[in-house]
């Protein structure tokens, strides 16, 4: 045992912060309008941009005449791909994975437009109206290409390339394999199988993605203020790109209104504002409007998997084959690759259970759409819905009850570490145990009474039940998409005491909304022993710590949480050093607690501000050698990561008259690990599931056979409101991981099991009719079509 892992009994009388549900302390200035957004950066003389985006989803570029727009009032610039072609190199975001293409990213179309949205002229004006005003003026001959736009189409021969030099639109294709599917499934006393389909969803933060790219004229620098992310990520890229020092280009996200994973990636708009800035040697600001976000930010989910699972007399689940086709729209994504989502589906489909052959094929074609990335829960929502559909057709088929079935399969608590069948270990976390608990607390058993009373009404009502788990807080030995040259595995904090004796807090993770801020700072004041009032985080820029990547993947608790742990005991042991002096003490005689040290069983004590002072303005109170910096830097790397799990009961209602579902009651029970914060865990886990509602019933991105989006607007692409949430009860299993604190990450779990819940509900609502719900968004149109189609059966 080393001396981190000691725990004193000092050190257990120190207030706790962990734990508890202490409000969040960036919700006074976000809450009264008094946060900083990249739309609300106001640099001297700024330049403002409008992009003239394509109206064709495949069409070459014969002629662009943009004379009329540069001659217009208040126009500074009119940039094509042409103008920019020797300011920049274009990203490309590569990978080591066999059987993919990299596309490259480029500012603005080159000679070709691949999706409706797509910029391909950028007009630099005094303001945004003149801008707008100017794209008016702007003539482009388009010569159209076929579209594609069905990606079961795309891979035959007779589709039309959207790369040529890639020769495929297949852009990354892969296998995951454990022992013999087909002998496997031969055998299988019950075979189960359908086809299944999440269709395009739009991420829809509240803040449309916003940058301001400032230009500083001495220095010959840039800073770039985004509503990213992964601002670490962004400046390592633009600085090759420009072929800038990281010195000179510093990336700094502040307060961002929500990503929900589409502000996780490099955007051509972020690379364009910075090489105009540069190009213009004057600041640009750039807004998104909301025609414009829907249409060219990243999109999410589109897959389409046939899958079968095979199960023995005793519902034991034998074998599972799944084939996959991901409609990664035109591009790759940078950096997760446009394998991110169709990858993960595969590798995560086995899910928690033990399975004990498998074959998951998947391949992302490229069609006329915007390109598909990160999307809170990233592949699991998806495949979190077609095992937990297998689970329950099997079940039905074999007449057991779904809750029995996922006890029997799920991997029991004596069995952990386990491999499951795609490769992925799970550490020890509460698969079966938070099953149980949604069973008690929904009250399993009066529920199926109240479903066989609602039945012998005539009304479709029915109980879902869905459990998943989830890799987080992702270490060094697993990538975050496999293959890329990026460190996603750690994460740095840089703690300092300053002459004052207040602590600030410097993290390389991004905060968009999850309370970082006061979660951070939770951690710092239990294991540094500062009050927590006086702890400032800074978080979100790129000149903050030498290097950082974001957040995402639910890694903040854990990578960000496991830092400031181990920081936070570097500099407390230097603060106990200081301390033994002036107190005349040994240093393992000195607790440290609500911003004080004090000997151990007496009332001599120094605060944090003596402490400092001593340190940096008193010469005479320290010897030399003791006057050490009162800061500790702290890179932490949990080299695998850990797990986390759900189980989500869904009791819903289907009304045959309208076709709507009501859900009566919802419930989650689950495992995050040793809890940080316990609001702040509710509010993550209410706003995932309200996401998760809304790609089970209501989110839909529908593009026409010509690649032109039909739902384009909050007018026609149907978010939940309040009315549509109900109230979700959250029970916490608290197993504390192997990693830093015991922490686990959670941001994304709403989103993974609600969509499976509901369509679990949903079907066994209707199973009277034998209805299966195999595509979501199940909205009122299709219960409408399946309702008649079984009328007429």
């Amino acid at each position: 045992m080393s001396k981190d892992d000691i725990v004193r009994t000092s050190d257990l009388l120190r207030p706790r912060h962990v734990g508890m549900p202490i409000r969040r302390t960036e919700d006074p200035r976000l809450l009264t309008g008094n946060g900083e957004y990249a739309s609300d950066r106001k640099p001297d003389r700024a330049l403002h941009v409008a992009f003239r985006r394509s109206e064709q989803p495949h069409a070459m570029i014969a002629r662009i005449d943009a004379d009329g727009a540069r001659a217009a009032p208040g126009v500074v610039a009119v940039l094509t791909a042409d103008d920019l072609a020797g300011d920049y190199k274009p990203i490309i975001p590569v990978s080591r994975m066999p059987n993919y293409y990299a596309t490259p990213i480029t500012v603005l179309a080159s000679k070709k437009v691949r999706y409706v949205g797509e910029a391909v002229v950028a007009v630099v004006a005094e303001d945004r109206y003149l801008a707008e005003d100017a794209l008016e003026l702007i003539d482009i001959e388009y010569e159209p290409l076929a579209a594609v736009t069905d990606p079961e189409f795309a891979v035959s021969a007779d589709a039309p390339l959207l790369h040529e030099e890639a020769a495929t639109n297949v852009l990354i294709a892969r296998e995951f394999r454990k022992g013999d599917t087909a002998a496997d499934l031969a055998t299988a006393h019950v075979r189960v199988r359908d086809r299944f389909q999440m269709t395009r969803k739009a991420p829809l933060a509240m803040e449309p993605r916003s940058y301001s790219a400032e230009f500083e004229r001495k220095r010959d620098a840039i800073t770039l203020y985004t509503s990213s992310n992964i601002p670490g990520i962004v400046r390592d890229a633009l600085a090759e790109s420009l072929d800038l020092p990281g010195s000179r280009l510093r990336v700094v996200a502040p307060d961002v209104g929500g990503s929900f994973g589409s502000k996780g990636s490099l955007y051509p708009e972020e690379i364009f504002l910075c090489v105009a800035a540069r190009r213009l040697r004057r600041s640009l600001k750039w807004t998104a409007d909301r025609l414009e976000d829907i249409s060219s930010s990243s999109q999410a989910f589109a897959e389409i998997i046939d899958a079968e699972m095979g199960f023995d007399e005793n519902g034991m689940a034998i074998a599972l084959e799944a084939d996959v086709i991901g409609d990664v729209g035109a591009y790759s994504i940078y950096p997760w690759t446009c394998g991110l989502e169709p990858v993960q589906v595969v590798s995560f489909l086995p899910g928690p259970y033990k399975i004990r052959s498998y074959r998951g094929a998947v391949r992302g074609v490229a069609t006329n759409k915007p390109p598909t990335g990160p999307y809170r829960g990233v592949g699991r929502p998806i495949s979190t819905f077609v095992a937990e559909r297998l689970m329950d057709m099997g079940a039905r088929a074999l007449g057991i009850d779904p809750l029995e079935m996922r006890r029997r399969n799920l991997v029991q608590p004596d069995e952990f570490p386990y491999r499951i069948a795609s490769g992925i270990i799970w550490d020890k976390t509460g698969f079966v145990e938070c099953l149980e608990a949604a069973a008690r607390a929904a009250e399993y058993e009066e529920l199926r009474e109240q479903r066989s009373a609602a039945r012998a009404e005539g009304r479709y009502f029915g109980i879902g039940l869905a459990t998943y788990a989830e890799l987080t807080g992702i270490g060094s030995r697993i990538a975050v998409a496999p293959g890329m040259p990026i460190n996603t595995g750690s994460e740095t904090a840089k703690i300092r005491l300053d002459s004052t004796g207040a602590v600030s807090a410097a993290f390389g993770v991004a905060s968009h909304g999850q309370g970082l801020e006061t979660t951070l700072a939770q951690i710092i004041a239990d294991d540094l022993g500062a009050r927590f009032e006086d702890i400032r985080v800074v978080q979100g820029d790129s000149d903050a710590v030498p290097m950082s990547t974001g957040t995402y993947a639910s890694r903040s608790a854990v990578l960000g949480g496991g830092a400031a742990k181990h920081a936070s005991g570097i500099l407390r042991e230097k603060i106990k050093k200081v301390a033994s002096h002036l107190l005349e003490a040994g240093a393992d005689d000195i607790e440290v607690r609500d911003g004080r040290a004090t000997v151990t069983g007496t009332d001599r004590a120094v605060t944090f501000r003596q402490i400092a002072r001593a340190v940096y303005s008193d010469m005479r109170t320290l010897p030399i050698e003791a006057r050490e910096e009162l800061e500790a830097s702290y890179t932490y790397d949990p080299v695998n990561g850990t797990t986390a799990c759900a189980t989500h009961l869904a009791v819903a209602e289907v009304d045959p008259s309208t076709c709507f579902v009501k859900i009566h009651k919802y419930l989650v029970a689950e495992d995050c690990g040793r809890i940080i914060n316990p609001m702040i865990v509710d509010g993550q886990v209410h706003g995932g599931v309200a996401q998760g509602i809304g790609a089970a019933l209501y989110e839909e991105l529908v593009y026409d056979e010509d690649g032109q989006l039909l739902s384009a607007s909050l007018a026609d692409y149907v978010i939940p409101t309040a009315v549509e949430i109900p109230n979700i009860d959250v029970v916490h299993i608290e197993s504390p991981s192997a990693v830093a604190g015991g922490f686990r990450g959670m941001g994304e779990g709403g989103t993974i099991g609600a969509p499976a819940a509901i369509a679990n509900a949903i079907s066994d609502a209707l199973s009277p009719l034998d209805i299966n719900v195999s595509i979501l968004p199940m909205t009122p149109e299709r219960l409408f079509r399946v309702l008649e189609q079984a009328r007429k059966k």
